[in-house]
């Protein structure tokens, strides 16, 4: 079986080595640098990669990917395509072709999109970028899919427990040819709904809250916008746009909605929570956190927010408990929160502050000086 990976680049220096590394299982690895100025190309023919410059103009996510995808040799049998910033965990070749089998089109694996502060896993979900040489093409100037373009044959995909990829992103590079590249996939492929949701989410991304409500609206109009969790985020950034326009009872609906709309995920009730939170209502902040808590199946696509299933429902329930006077419930939950983000010392002080408040008098009314 013959595995090649392929990737594009762009002055990408300070991580070709660390990718080199986790790619040397494949049995080829192609890259397409679209214009770097710095060391990168020389350092991956260095490793072993076979590197090809091209500029790509207009810039357009799915013309880099497309151009090298057509790098790869026509007899490869598996392609991967992953970034310079991301690393397969050792092991993943084998995994690959044990679940592998003749008529496979397309595989899914664990994907760790970032790493909070204390270095545990943040925002994680499963994607599909390891797939058969022949019949896909990448689609849309940004936030690119692959498409099946085979009308002949039909998809079969697997999904390969095991392999895991880690995005260590280089935050220093700028998103801001996003929103302009999301305007224009929208012009594109109007009936597009996955690209109109994240449009609207680029445009909360930007502060521009009612350019969001808007597209956000339109997202949920169309025919085929039917996936509940994506029709929950859309409402969910409609609130949250209303919030930080300051209307908190249009915010109050929307999430409302979004809970509605998908009972079964936890950022609905999260994000109400926070509302509750700055209004000091603790009670219904505490009837959201427990929502929210008893959902303990952590889903695999991409609407799975990481403070979902952090330390921060512990860590508002924990709040509630302590201004509700419920001393032994926020210190349970505290403690909970703190095993979840040891390395918090906001966290480890409320802890203790719980711990100095038990031990005066089990009963004591309530001092008001948590955080």
């Amino acid at each position: 079986m013959k595995i090649c990976v392929y990737a594009i680049c762009k002055n990408e220096s300070k991580f070709v080595r660390r990718w080199m590394d986790s790619m040397t299982e494949a049995d080829a690895v192609i890259v397409l640098d679209t214009g770097s100025e710095d060391d990168t190309v020389e350092k991956l023919r260095q490793a072993g990669a076979v590197v090809v410059q091209q500029t790509i103009a207009p810039w357009r996510f799915d013309a880099a990917r497309n151009q090298s995808l057509a790098l790869v040799p026509d007899d490869a049998d598996i392609c991967v395509c992953t970034d310079l910033d991301e690393v397969f965990q050792p092991g993943w070749r084998a995994k690959l072709e044990a679940a592998w089998q003749p008529g496979t089109t397309q595989a899914s694996y664990r994907y760790t999109w970032n790493f909070n502060p204390d270095g545990s896993e943040g925002y994680v979900f499963w994607i599909e970028k390891i797939h058969a040489r022949h019949g896909f093409q990448w689609t849309h100037p940004v936030h690119e899919v692959l498409t099946w373009i085979d009308p002949e044959t039909p998809q079969h995909k697997i999904t390969v427990e095991g392999i895991q990829l880690d995005h260590h992103a280089d935050d220093q590079k700028s998103r801001g040819q996003y929103l302009e590249l999301l305007e224009l996939s929208v012009q594109e492929s109007p009936e597009d709904d996955r690209n109109r949701h994240y449009l609207g989410r680029e445009y909360f991304f930007y502060g521009q809250w009612d350019h969001c409500i808007a597209v956000m609206q339109q997202h949920l109009a169309m025919p085929n916008a039917t996936w509940a969790d994506e029709r929950c985020a859309s409402m969910r950034y409609i609130a949250k746009a209303y919030q930080q326009k300051g209307d908190l009872a249009s915010a109050e609906r929307w999430f409302w909605r979004a809970i509605a709309e998908a009972p079964h995920v936890r950022e609905p009730y999260i994000d109400f929570a926070m509302l509750l939170y700055h209004q000091k209502a603790w009670d219904g902040m505490i009837y959201m956190l427990n929502k929210a808590l008893s959902i303990t199946e952590r889903p695999r696509t991409y609407i799975c927010e990481s403070n979902a299933w952090g330390s921060l429902p512990w860590d508002l329930r924990s709040l509630g408990y302590y201004y509700t006077g419920r001393m032994q419930q926020a210190f349970d939950d505290i403690k909970q929160a703190v095993m979840l983000a040891p390395q918090d010392e906001r966290l480890k002080e409320n802890m203790a502050m719980i711990e100095r408040e038990m031990a005066k008098s089990p009963s004591a009314d309530i001092a008001h000086s948590m955080k």
